[in-house]
Formats: structure tokens, C-alpha cells, sequence
């Protein structure tokens, strides 16, 4: 089976477009190696799939006929992604809350609108 069909079967991705476009971006790897969309996968394979910034890595245990139900999909795949990377995540999320520093830089919307009403309540 094909690789962009595989992982749209085992539902990584929500369609099969979305899954072929991830391999020719480079974000599937088969062994450290970059792999295009045709590539044929067989069982116990270790996938890298890169997506929403955490890389998971897949075991293939089967190939499914055809688009898996999500309570089945176990049977076709095993999860063996290492628990750091779902940390990184959670670390990105707290310096993003930190990444501009309050009055450095332009105002955001929301600083305009309190600005705005601070102006209207002195006027009146």
C-alpha cells in the first residue's frame, strides 16, 4: 500500500491530499530518509510523521483494506512516539504566553480597545 494511502487509512491525516503533501514537504521519513508519496510500506516499518510540531513515530503492525474505523486503528498501527516530544509542546505553549513583554512594540487590538475606553471614560 501506499504510504500517503496508509497513513490517510490509519487516520494521521483527515484526507489523502493532506497526507501526500506532508510526504513532498518532507515531514514523512522512513529511516531518516525523506519519501515520496508512491513509496509502498509494508509491516514493521518505523514511520516518522512531523505534524502540529510534535514528530510520532508509527510501527506499522498491517496494512488495512481500506479507511479504519478510529476504535480499530490499533490493530494497524503502534504508537511508539517517546513522551518528550508531547513536553515540547507544552513548553512551547508557555513561552508563546511570554514572548512579548507588556508596552514593547505596537499595541495589540486588544490593548487599543482598553486604550479607547480609558480615553471615552475621561471624556465624559
Amino acid at each position: 500500500m501506499r504510504i500517503d494511502k496508509y497513513l490517510w487509512c490509519i487516520r494521521i491525516f483527515k484526507t489523502r491530499t493532506l497526507a501526500t503533501s506532508a510526504c513532498k514537504k518532507g515531514q514523512i521519513k522512513i529511516e531518516n530518509s525523506n519519501i515520496k508519496p508512491s513509496k509502498e510500506i509494508f509491516g514493521n516499518e518505523i514511520i516518522q510523521v512531523r505534524k502540529n510540531q510534535i514528530n510520532y513515530k508509527i510501527e506499522v503492525l498491517d496494512i488495512p483494506e481500506s479507511r479504519v474505523g478510529a476504535k480499530i486503528v490499533d490493530l494497524y498501527r503502534k504508537d511508539i512516539t517517546p513522551k518528550e516530544e508531547f513536553e515540547k509542546t507544552q513548553l512551547l505553549k508557555y513561552s508563546k504566553d511570554y514572548y512579548r513583554k507588556k508596552g514593547i512594540g505596537r499595541p495589540t487590538k486588544k490593548d487599543r480597545r482598553d486604550i479607547d475606553d480609558y480615553q471615552n471614560d475621561t471624556e465624559e
